[in-house]
């Protein structure tokens, strides 16, 4: 397994050609497939929900990393693990019983994560670093892909990487939001493993393969 991890975000795919876009994130090498669910209420935006996850399930062999930007998040959790979710990370702003969160989505069979808005401290999320398979740090606010990157968010995987080595964990440290060719270098360096990539991957001039490529090639 790779030591840094490539996780194309397929919000920014094109969904026409969905099945040959996670063919092309297959073939590149890519090590997961991020997926942002949003409810249109703790966040301004609408994507998808359990059904489309079952789809991308069909269509890849990888596996789905999903964020739940949603309210009660708990009320969802068996449906996407049924769908085919890999990891389930969920919002400390949206779960006032995190640890029981947490150990509901274990007892389902997915990795458990956990994340924060850009805004929010990393005091809120310490607690529960024991109990986490995956941090997810988010470098934009979260509702919509193509956001300029957060250059203040990087000290906040410094942080995370440092309480994570503190108490031996094995969790994966994932970043999301404007992570390209520039920004990858300094979150990488930060401590991160995990990149979710949207526009650097989907949009990139030579096609998907050589998004994931030139996204590699950083971490070597």
């Amino acid at each position: 397994m790779n030591k840094y991890l490539i996780a194309p975000s397929i919000l920014s795919a094109d969904f026409l050609r969905l099945e040959e876009s996670l063919a092309a994130c297959e073939a590149a090498g890519a090590d997961w497939i991020h997926v942002d669910v949003m409810d249109g209420n703790f966040v301004p935006n609408i994507t998808m929900g359990p059904f489309l996850v079952g789809t991308f399930k069909r269509a890849t062999r990888l596996p789905l990393d999903v964020h739940l930007m949603i309210q009660q998040p708990e009320r969802y959790l068996e449906a996407f693990a049924k769908a085919g979710a890999s990891h389930l990370t969920v919002h400390v702003e949206t779960c006032p019983r995190l640890p029981e969160t947490l150990e509901q989505i274990k007892s389902l069979g997915c990795l458990a994560g956990v994340t924060l808005k850009p805004a929010t401290p990393v005091s809120t999320i310490e607690s529960v670093l024991p109990f986490a398979d995956l941090v997810l740090v988010l470098s934009v606010n979260p509702g919509f892909s193509g956001q300029a990157f957060m250059p203040e968010t990087v000290s906040k995987v410094a942080q995370i990487r440092k309480k994570l080595d503190e108490i031996h964990s094995c969790a994966y440290l994932e970043v999301d939001g404007g992570i390209s060719a520039d920004t990858l270098p300094v979150m990488k360096n930060a401590g991160a493993d995990a990149f979710v990539s949207a526009t650097a991957v989907f949009k990139h001039p030579e096609g998907i393969e050589a998004g994931v490529n030139a996204l590699r090639a950083l971490l070597q």
